[in-house]
């Protein structure tokens, strides 16, 4: 049963939507990590934290990337394998056949399916977990819990009672060189300390205070009690740094976006909880949904633009449904906002651009599917030839006019070196 269900022919159309799809995933998701990668190695690299935190950073923003790029591969995947089918004249052959675009959709169905499921587990589970990851490695960068190492050149100040700056750092921090630094103490008194080198060492005693071992320098101690300040030279000095209080990250759900689904579905209609928490969990909730639900209209919105005109390679089927659906997700950002702030209901700000899209979506492909001839933007393809012809008109006659100049130039040179030759 299974084998006529799925024929050689459907097998032929999954190989055209795999090699696009999956290209589209890995371009989109490695174009949006490489952006912020780029962003964070500069954030890193101030706040002096560890490499290797920036792929840990990236990891959890890789959920939320794909959640983004599932979509738009889908559907570029789908588009351009009939339109490799439309071009190549192949789709004429199947559809005489008696192979109309709704059975030929059956295997691009079946990986929006897989797809579909696999999304709504990561934006409902997976990605606010991730998002939570990433607002905490963050925290814990800016506060130094990761170990972020003192910054050479600047001053760095420990508790707002001590001033250290390291002119050298070498072997990851273990060896130090050109050292000043500057103790103030609780009284008043401050001491001064110059050394050539030194080290951090750990504090068995004191876990919370490191010792900072500095060799061959000078103190200069100015204390109230002696009138001139006192200068000390030392082979070895042990200086004891306590180290900041590291504030404790908050737990997850601080944000609505970092509650996973059976958390939204508990305090989306719970009264005992403040309305705006609930406004916030309820358009978080449907915009996630009516995000997963859409990728079911991707594929008629696929084929109702991958079908150019009859003796036509137009490529503007592939512009406009990449505008559509990230003009549609923008929307749906615009609608969440408005329905977390309590203004209107998610079912007006959220489902009715979505009965819309869809509406709009069954027009097209029944266009394409279902009228002889028909296009779903054929105004578009004609406006779009139109403005073709003009542009390549103009570009000719400047490049004609152009020549002819450059002619008379020519010539007229010619016949100034002949003159001067007479």
């Amino acid at each position: 049963m299974f084998k006529n269900f799925i024929t050689d022919v459907d097998r032929y159309i999954f190989k055209l939507v795999l090699m696009p799809m999956l290209g589209t995933l890995a371009l989109a998701a490695s174009l949006l990590i490489l952006d912020k990668m780029l962003r964070l190695f500069e954030v890193v690299a101030d706040e002096g934290g560890p490499i290797g935190v920036i792929f840990r950073m990236l990891a959890n923003l890789l959920p939320e990337y794909m959640s983004l790029a599932i979509p738009l591969g889908l559907m570029l995947g789908i588009l351009f394998a009939f339109r490799k089918l439309a071009t190549s004249s192949e789709l004429d052959v199947m559809r005489a056949v008696g192979l109309g675009y709704t059975r030929l959709l059956r295997v691009p169905y079946l990986i929006t399916l897989a797809l579909v499921a696999l999304n709504f587990v990561l934006v409902y589970f997976v990605q606010p977990v991730a998002r939570y990851d990433y607002s905490r490695l963050t925290f814990e960068l800016q506060s130094g819990a990761l170990g972020a190492s003192i910054k050479v050149g600047e001053f760095t100040t420990l508790e707002d009672r001590t001033a250290l700056r390291i002119e050298e750092s070498r072997d990851n921090g273990r060896e130090l060189s050109g050292i000043f630094a500057r103790v103030t103490q609780p009284d008043g008194d401050m001491l001064s300390i110059s050394a050539r080198q030194g080290q951090f060492l750990a504090n068995e005693d004191e876990p919370n205070t490191i010792i900072l071992r500095l060799t061959d320098g000078t103190i200069v101690q100015d204390q109230r009690a002696i009138p001139t300040p006192r200068v000390l030279s030392f082979a070895s000095y042990d200086l004891p740094i306590d180290l900041p209080e590291i504030e404790r990250f908050r737990t997850r759900g601080g944000a609505e976006k970092e509650y996973i689904l059976p958390e939204l579905l508990n305090l989306g209609w719970n009264k005992n909880i403040p309305k705006e928490l609930r406004n916030q969990t309820l358009a978080s909730l449907n915009f996630r949904l009516v995000e997963v639900v859409m990728m079911l209209l991707l594929p008629l919105l696929a084929v109702s633009l991958a079908i150019p005109p009859k003796r036509s390679s137009s490529t503007l089927g592939v512009f406009v449904s990449i505008v559509m659906v990230v003009a549609y997700h923008k929307v749906n950002q615009y609608g969440e906002d408005v329905a977390a702030l309590g203004l209107v209901s998610p079912l007006v700000s959220l489902w009715v651009p979505f009965v819309l899209f869809a509406a709009l979506i069954a027009w097209m492909y029944w266009r394409v599917a279902y009228v002889p001839g028909g296009q779903a933007i054929g105004w578009l393809e004609k406006g779009a030839a139109f403005v073709a012809k003009r542009f390549m008109v103009i570009f000719r006659l400047l490049r004609f006019t152009g020549n002819r100049e450059l002619a008379a130039k020519a010539r007229a040179a010619h016949d100034a070196e002949q003159s001067r030759a007479a």
